[in-house]
């Protein structure tokens, strides 16, 4: 029965009918239809994404110029609409360059570029005004002054969605009071549901861009919100690199092999990839070998007690070259032969190449190419036994010959013998052997030539066969070390290969370039394409930002996912002003950009989730899921190829080798962490024993002297003791002036000691002494050891006032009397 499916397209015409009705689409179009796959899915967080994509391309065009950026952001009501103003001190563009930046999609220079930065596809701030024509009718209206020009250009433009090219409006020459810089002023239907968003992502942005300066306008504010930079220092130039072994794709690889101008793989893989010099350039080229040609199996040559006679094989395969020349020909071949433990067949092809030669200074006869052919045939078969008629060989009714008979199967079953357990009895060592043996003679030529595939298809087919007829299994473990054993011990063929244009015509020889690239060691991609921010501009940035007791910072070392370096940096910000209520606040940034939306999809979210952070001092309820209390973790990635969720760049995707690093990069400020919680709950307790004996002693020494009559107990001295302390006492006897210093603890410690004296002293003891208007600072850096005291002196000239500063301690781990 025909079914109903099979009958459309029957109709005459039906065919051209449908061809009518097909047009390519401009990508222009295609956003436009498309535009929350670009994050301008509503209007409130249309307006984030257009400051966003403005605010990245200011710090891209400042930082490539070296100017510190400063950053104007301005939101204003116009009616129905907002008004969005986004300045930067940059560069400017030029008046060539200006329409296709802003209004033409895919239009950029970073794509190809294999090194750090912010944009990449040449989509973004394109995407913004895109989006401004299509909600309010209003072109984009920009204002650039390059550096140096005495006047700055202005352009209204929009963009033809038909074409993907920038329709221009106006263009004209105008006055800007700004000597060199970018301005873009966009229209647009949106609202200010997303303000908590928008402050996030500039506040974020301050923070992973210590080196900016931002200032934002919007309605509302009765002051502008500004972030101040925190470093004058720009982040570290990157360099472009070439492309990774271990990062290309078959299809890149093949179009790479069709462009490059170089003929051999070596040039090849020299001059298009990183971290490629001659010799891992040859290690790829003998992997390649392996793969494309497979390698030659090698056996074992004849001992001295050994019936095959490889000297007689060869004296019988030369003729006509004398008594004397071919003795030492077959002689010379023997001997080299026997030093070796195994030898393949173009192993033998070179020693006969040697001797040949050889022979031929000493004797002046020639052995031409035919002779050594002859000697190579005629070795080789007396080493493997190849093409011996009395070899082992496969009976009707399953039954083998005698094995001794062939060197094959002796060689075969020492190396079983070798890969296998202990538990094989040496019957199914031997079934084994024979059955491989049997196989390798089958092999097209005698040169034993196999691939890895098609080595362990055939030892999983004798190992069924060994099953099958002698009842033995040889199970997985079993084949893959016979497998490795034999593949280890045979030879890389020394065929030169291929030209670089037969590879790119063949697409399975491309695949197996690919696989022998993929499997080389190669060093890592070098890392100056990067430009981290630093472990200290990290918690710079949060310094910045965040009133906090503690900060904690880490930076990784790079590492590589699809041959692209990245590296991921870490920090933390705890206590102080932060709210102690609900969850942490967690920052995420990717190439010093805020990552603002889509917080649940990101793999970020997902590692910080997975840390139990119970054993960092941090409430997490239920033991999963992001903490609880008065923190900030921060997280960023740079790299040369960030993998996103998708085109809106909202969240990382779920790549293992990044979500190790982030949490290796975490974990290492969160111990930091812990040290400073599990520091500050000892002080605390430190500090309510403290208070507790600081309540008890007085008493107790009021009573002692009341019992005994005599003067009250020093409680200072008995308090530092018991808790341990470190105490500073003064006394002062005659003109001499003494510090104490007692060290009760368990360490040693370091102190910063200043005496402030109304009165000038001399004959200081190891210390300095700064005047101040009247006043001189008498200060010492004593480091005492645990269980120690030192003695600070100095003298006055009649009565003083005195003033003592101890730092280098904590608080609840000193008791001064001075």
């Amino acid at each position: 029965m025909t079914s109903f499916q099979s009958t459309i397209g029957d109709e005459e015409g039906i065919a051209e009918e449908l061809a009518e009705g097909q047009r390519e689409i401009s990508i222009a179009e295609f956003f436009e239809k498309n535009k929350h796959m670009l994050g301008f899915d509503s209007g409130a967080r249309g307006l984030v994404t257009a400051v966003k994509e403005a605010v990245d391309n200011a710090l891209d065009a400042t930082e490539e110029a070296g100017v510190l950026p400063d950053i104007y952001i301005e939101i204003e009501e116009v009616g129905d609409y907002y008004r969005l103003v986004i300045e930067d001190n940059g560069p400017g563009i030029t008046k060539e360059q200006l329409p296709k930046v802003f209004g033409k999609l895919l239009y950029g220079s970073r794509f190809h570029a294999r090194e750090q930065s912010r944009g990449q596809q040449g989509i973004g701030i394109s995407a913004a005004v895109l989006y401004s024509q299509l909600t309010s009718g209003q072109p984009a209206k920009i204002t650039s002054r390059p550096k140096g020009q005495s006047r700055a250009q202005y352009f209204e433009l929009i963009i033809d969605t038909d074409t993907n090219e920038p329709e221009i409006k106006a263009d004209e020459e105008t006055t800007w009071d700004r000597p060199h810089g970018t301005r873009i002023e966009l229209e647009m239907e949106a609202n200010m549901r997303a303000r908590n968003q928008l402050h996030d992502y500039v506040k974020h942005t301050a923070v992973v861009n210590p080196h900016a300066r931002f200032e934002l306008r919007e309605p509302g504010l009765d002051e502008p919100l500004k972030f101040e930079r925190a470093t004058d220092e720009l982040p570290a130039e990157t360099e472009e690199i070439r492309p990774h072994p271990h990062g290309v794709e078959l299809g890149a690889l093949i179009k790479m092999l069709e462009a490059t101008e170089s003929y051999s793989v070596s040039g090849f893989l020299q001059e298009e990839f990183t971290r490629v010099g001659k010799k891992t350039a040859d290690s790829v080229i003998d992997n390649f070998r392996d793969v494309y040609y497979g390698r030659e199996l090698a056996w074992s040559p004849p001992r001295a007690h050994d019936d095959r006679d490889v000297a007689a094989a060869v004296a019988g395969a030369v003729a006509n070259k004398g008594k004397a020349a071919t003795t030492d020909f077959a002689d010379g071949i023997a001997e080299t032969v026997a030093g070796n433990d195994r030898l393949s067949r173009s192993e033998l092809a070179t020693i006969v190449d040697n001797v040949a030669e050889t022979v031929e200074d000493d004797t002046g006869k020639t052995f031409g190419g035919t002779v050594r052919e002859n000697a190579v045939d005629a070795a080789w078969q007396a080493i493997s036994g190849a093409g011996d008629d009395d070899g082992a060989g496969d009976s009707e009714d399953g039954e083998n010959v005698d094995p001794s008979e062939s060197s094959l199967v002796a060689d075969a079953y020492a190396l079983v013998d070798d890969a296998t357990s202990t538990r094989k009895d040496d019957a199914a060592v031997r079934a084994m052997a024979e059955a491989l043996a049997r196989r390798f003679e089958n092999l097209d030529g005698d040169a034993f030539r196999i691939t890895r595939d098609d080595l362990e298809r055939l030892v999983a087919d004798a190992a069924s066969f060994v099953t099958e007829q002698h009842d033995v299994t040889f199970g997985e473990t079993a084949r893959e070390n016979v497998v490795e054993t034999f593949w280890s011990r045979a030879r890389t063929v020394p065929d030169d290969p291929p030209k670089v244009t037969a590879i790119a015509g063949d697409r399975d020889a491309s695949a197996d370039l690919l696989e022998a690239m993929r499997t080389t060691d190669i060093l890592a991609p070098p890392t100056d394409c990067l430009a981290p921010i630093t472990a200290e501009l990290v918690e710079a940035g949060l310094r910045k930002e965040y009133d906090a007791d503690f900060y904690a910072a880490a930076t990784r070392d790079a590492e590589v996912h699809g041959g692209d370096p990245f590296i991921v940096e870490a920090g933390i910000a705890y206590g102080g002003e932060i709210p102690a209520e609900g969850s942490v606040e967690l920052l995420r940034f990717a190439n010093r950009v805020p990552l603002v939306y889509q917080r649940g999809a990101c793999a970020t979210t997902d590692v910080i989730k997975s840390i139990g952070w119970r054993n960092y001092g941090l409430d997490q309820p239920g033991g999963s899921g992001l903490p609880n209390g008065p923190a900030v973790i921060s997280i960023h990635i740079a790299s040369t190829n960030v993998p996103f969720t998708s085109e809106s760049k909202d969240a990382l995707a779920n790549v293992p080798a990044i979500e190790d690093e982030i949490e290796l990069a975490v974990r290492e400020a969160a111990r930091e962490l812990k040290s400073y919680l599990n520091k500050r709950r000892s002080m605390q307790q430190r500090r309510e024993k403290q208070d507790v004996l600081g309540r008890i002693l007085p008493e107790m020494a009021d009573k002692v002297s009341e019992v005994t009559g005599r003067p009250r107990p020093d409680i200072d001295s008995a308090l530092a003791r018991i808790m341990n302390n470190v105490s500073v006492e003064r006394e002062v006897n005659d003109e001499t002036v003494t510090l104490v210093v007692e060290n009760h603890s368990d360490v040693n410690e370091q102190l910063e000691i200043t005496d402030i004296v109304s009165a000038e002293p001399t004959d200081l003891s190891d210390g300095t002494v700064v005047d101040m208007d009247g006043e001189w600072f008498v200060q010492w850096k004593p480091e005492v050891p645990s269980g120690d005291e030192r003695e600070l002196t100095y003298a006055i000239d009649g009565d003083a006032d005195f003033e003592v500063s101890v730092g280098g301690v904590e608080t609840e781990k000193l008791t001064v009397n001075a």
